[in-house]
């Protein structure tokens, strides 16, 4: 079958176009789709149903639902809450508002599923505690942003959804459970490097508390972290499924914020709906036209010429994988993440599987890989909320940075050549 050059320019040289000229990631994916099906001579009926096709899944419907909750718990405070209490389970260590910036993360973002949200809420406080305690402002940035990745990787992770959408409806518990491994994996180092640090660099000691002071921080963070319960419980038993799950902790995040944190009112249930609102309409944009983009691509073979490209240098499959992670970390550093879950997914899915990768597997190693490109410039998203709150450039915010990308680095390596950190959580409880 001969090769449609013109068709594969008119997609990806349109679409690369469009983004240069910074036309909105929605239109441009659209509209290069619309250029492309029209050299081809398909009819328009079948690119708008392509585009209702991408959003014709139930699983979708969990996606408004947990970007809702999110919301709902970083406006009603509850990143408080938790920073309160990592401080007491680690601030006595040296470098210890490092440590509990790593651990208050890790829990928030088992109720945000969110970096970007994990930064704006969780850094907005302590970023600038950090720099007041002595920390310079590149590294108290550094120790937020960094951390907030394991927001992508443990459950309620709205990019775990979005992978399970693009690779055609893979079960969500599953992918959920393959994330906290890694997820915890990826704290743990960053912790590694935060006890390094502070002893060369000679960093503050944190506060002491009291046993009574303690369970009065766990009593308040008890109540906000019994959504990741709702959510994960209710999926691995069976008594909801995902959707089920993440409305029912919708409701239970707003009676928490509302009648017992009391930190919400009127004008801000009004702005966090508002906010979801505005999300949705440009998530659910994307996902329409990335859908139809992603048919092109198949009806292209552009994922075929891509696999025999890879295949004709070697077949072996840690060339393979090597290859799609050094892909990825580029193209993360220049596209918004969701976006190329949902772009690449379809292309680099039946290649990794052709050499023996678990789909799971794959999805959680692209997802940490995207994640790091949340942190990297010129577009990662959560380096910039962090340099903003800041207001440091994101040049000095790179530069304290190394020791946590090589961190970082390593435990994708980790997760891409041991499956078992992955797949073995999955296993036992299944």
């Amino acid at each position: 079958m001969s090769v449609d050059w013109i068709g594969i320019t008119l997609l990806l040289g349109g679409f690369l176009g469009l983004m240069l000229l910074r036309v909105p990631i929605a239109f441009a994916l659209g509209l290069a789709s619309l250029a492309t099906a029209l050299h081809l001579g398909l009819p328009l009926l079948l690119v708008a149903q392509r585009m209702i096709n991408g959003l014709n899944s139930f699983t979708f419907l969990a996606v408004p639902f947990f970007i809702l909750v999110g919301n709902i718990m970083t406006e009603g405070g509850i990143s408080d809450k938790l920073v309160k209490l990592a401080d007491v389970l680690v601030g006595r260590l040296r470098g210890g508002l490092a440590h509990g910036n790593v651990v208050a993360s890790t829990m928030f973002g088992g109720i945000s599923g969110s970096s970007v949200a994990d930064v704006a809420s969780i850094g907005s406080f302590l970023i600038p505690a950090m720099t007041k305690a002595g920390y310079p402002q590149g590294y108290s940035v550094s120790v937020t942003i960094t951390s907030s990745v394991q927001g992508v990787l443990i459950p309620p992770s709205q990019n775990m959804i979005f992978y399970a959408l693009a690779a055609g409806g893979l079960p969500i518990s599953t992918l959920f459970l393959a994330g906290y491994v890694p997820g915890f994996l990826l704290g743990a180092s960053l912790m590694v490097i935060c006890a390094i640090m502070a002893k060369r660099h000679r960093h503050p000691m944190g506060q002491r508390y009291d046993l009574r002071s303690g369970m009065k921080a766990l009593a308040d963070a008890a109540i906000g972290l019994f959504t990741i319960v709702i959510i994960i419980g209710g999926i691995l038993s069976g008594i909801f499924t995902a959707t089920e799950s993440a409305a029912i902790a919708v409701v239970y995040a707003l009676l928490v914020t509302l009648f017992w944190y009391r930190s919400l009112d009127r004008v801000a249930v009004s702005r966090i709906f508002t906010t979801t609102l505005t999300t949705l309409a440009m998530v659910t944009a994307i996902i329409m036209t990335s859908s139809v983009f992603g048919f092109l691509l198949s009806y292209l073979r552009i994922p075929a010429l891509l696999a025999e490209g890879i295949f004709f240098i070697s077949e072996n499959k840690i060339f393979v994988l090597l290859a799609i992670n050094l892909l990825l970390l580029v193209l993360g550093m220049l596209m918004d993440m969701g976006v190329l879950i949902l772009l690449l997914t379809p292309i680099l899915l039946p290649i990794v599987t052709k050499v023996g990768v678990d789909p799971i597997h794959f999805g959680v190693m692209m997802i940490l890989n995207l994640g790091i490109g949340l942190c990297t410039p010129p577009v990662g998203t959560s380096l910039i909320v962090g340099c903003g709150i800041a207001r440091i450039r994101m040049g000095a915010a790179v530069r304290q940075m190394w020791p946590f990308y090589a961190a970082m680095i390593v435990v994708l390596l980790l997760v891409t050549y041991v499956p078992a950190l992955t797949m073995t959580l999955p296993a036992l409880m299944r």
